[in-house]
């Protein structure tokens, strides 16, 4: 007899639930903690076969330990054009040039130090706004409406987004300004805890004020571990979390974002992006080339110029493109595409303290909390959209990176009242939690959130709230011991 597949998903997220040591209500609702909660099945391996043993500085860069001997040459040669900075044309190298007119970092590695987290500026005058450049932060513009694919309308001065940097002869288009208010609350057992609330404006502008209607959007660099097994996830998997959430009780009903995928000219399930605004890889690798660094590629030919940056216009092209047997862009086919291997086959890092009473009784209260629903544990990836930009080691693998790849809503206090494609201003995707407890290693802070607000695990879950305000309740209400643990676990990943 065939099962249908909403209860086929119920009984796999009965088993997820069971794996952390805790009943599931109806496959969603997670409660009734356990004694002696199990470990994960697969221990540490948070990556399947994938995964490698790493802490430090460089937990981040390996790639995945199943690969073959080639790939690994392959994977060696694509990080070494996304640590290494591109210089402006014209320029007496021809194998990296062609970097502007505008841009926020000379390489991917400026922004993802590391293959890490960026965070935000911590350069104060004495007025309390920084002045330090924001290389991580990005921030997105728009106006209201959409661009012939449902996505935002770019401002139609200063485009897509923010660039506080250029070539010479060209304007930067300004400088972000950041100053923090501090929010006081208290545990329900009277401890205090503080917020920092980010407030954003911009100066130096260099082409004349944004537009009367501009929406203003920041993100900060995330972690890249394991995207190509999130790539490699079943489509079907991730609308049936939709569909679950959909049919269970209780205020957790996140969505699926529809984005266009410039690689594949087609609409298609996002899943990268703080809004799960970008479907691949590929497509979020071209779209950072130009938007980050200004270099041209086949699906992103034009230059981030609009019609009122003259001076950005008039700059000069780089030939790399052309040197390699493709004229017309600034990094060839072959090039970017090994530069998106790379990326793909990053390892998430196994997990750590397993075994530790404590991460396990964290893990059981994370559950409890029904941090797990949209959290969620783990998966069996499939294949990724394009084989030839990914390894097939990454095919088959239980892994568990506790995101459901969905957007939620989150409530005012996070809203950056700006939609994109079908998120709305209150929605952000569930970001996955593998390599959590890695970034003070590896980035030495632990700024976390859409734009590092939050100054470790415990205030990122104090920031949530629309769908998640039940499940920050519980944690309102939990003891110090039972607090300090759901961290611990949360650090374990």
């Amino acid at each position: 007899m065939q099962i249908p597949q909403a209860t086929r998903r119920q009984r796999a997220l009965r088993l997820a639930a069971a794996s952390i040591g805790v009943i599931a209500l109806g496959g969603i609702g997670f409660s009734a903690l356990t004694a002696a909660p199990a470990p994960d099945p697969l221990g540490e391996k948070t990556g399947g076969d994938t995964t490698v043993f790493a802490t430090g500085r460089n937990a981040f860069s390996f790639p995945a330990a199943n690969l073959s001997d080639e790939e690994r040459t392959r994977f060696v040669i694509g990080n070494s054009f996304f640590r290494r900075n591109w210089v402006e044309a014209p320029a007496s190298t021809k194998a990296r040039d062609g970097l502007g007119p505008h841009f926020i970092a000379r390489s991917c590695g400026g922004c993802h130090v590391q293959d890490g987290r960026g965070e935000p500026p911590a350069i104060f005058n004495r007025l309390g706004e920084t002045k330090d450049p924001t290389v991580a932060l990005l921030i997105r513009l728009s106006i209201p409406g959409t661009d012939a694919h449902g996505g935002p309308r770019p401002d139609p001065v200063y485009g897509d987004q923010f660039n506080n940097a250029a070539v010479q002869g060209v304007r930067p288009e300004g400088r972000v300004t950041l100053r923090y208010d501090t929010i006081n609350g208290k545990f329900a057992d009277g401890t205090p805890y503080s917020l920092q609330k980010p407030v954003y404006g911009f100066a130096d502008l260099g082409y004349g004020p944004l537009h009367k209607d501009v929406m203003t959007s920041p993100r900060i660099a995330p972690q890249i571990i394991g995207v190509g097994l999130l790539e490699a996830i079943a489509e079907a998997d991730i609308l049936a979390n939709a569909a679950d959430q959909a049919a269970a009780p209780g205020p957790i009903k996140g969505v699926p974002n529809q984005v266009w995928d410039a690689p594949s000219g087609r609409m298609m399930l996002g899943r990268f992006g703080w809004k799960a605004n970008v479907a691949t890889i590929a497509h979020q690798t071209g779209g950072a080339f130009l938007g980050d660094m200004g270099i041209t590629s086949r699906h992103f030919a034009q230059e981030a110029c609009t019609p009122a940056q003259k001076d950005c216009l008039a700059a000069p092209s780089g030939q790399s493109g052309g040197e390699q047997g493709q004229p017309g862009v600034e990094i060839d086919d072959k090039t970017l595409a090994d530069v998106v291997f790379y990326q793909a086959t990053l390892a998430p890092p196994a997990r750590r303290s397993i075994n530790d009473a404590q991460v396990q009784r964290g893990q059981a209260l994370f559950a409890q909390a029904q941090c797990a629903t949209c959290h969620r544990p783990s998966y069996v990836t499939q294949g990724g959209p394009f084989p030839q930009l990914t390894s097939k080691a990454l095919s088959g693998q239980r892994i568990w990176p506790y995101t459901d790849l969905l957007l939620h809503d989150m409530g005012e206090r996070l809203a950056d009242n700006r939609p994109d494609f079908g998120a709305n201003g209150r929605q952000w995707k569930t970001p996955p939690l593998w390599g959590t407890g890695l970034i003070k290693d590896v980035n030495g802070h632990t700024r976390l959130l859409h734009d590092g607000r939050a100054r470790g695990v415990l205030e990122a879950v104090l920031w949530h709230g629309g769908e998640a305000e039940a499940a920050k309740d519980q944690v309102l209400k939990m003891k110090k011991a039972d607090r300090d643990a759901l961290v611990k676990f949360m650090e374990s990943l």
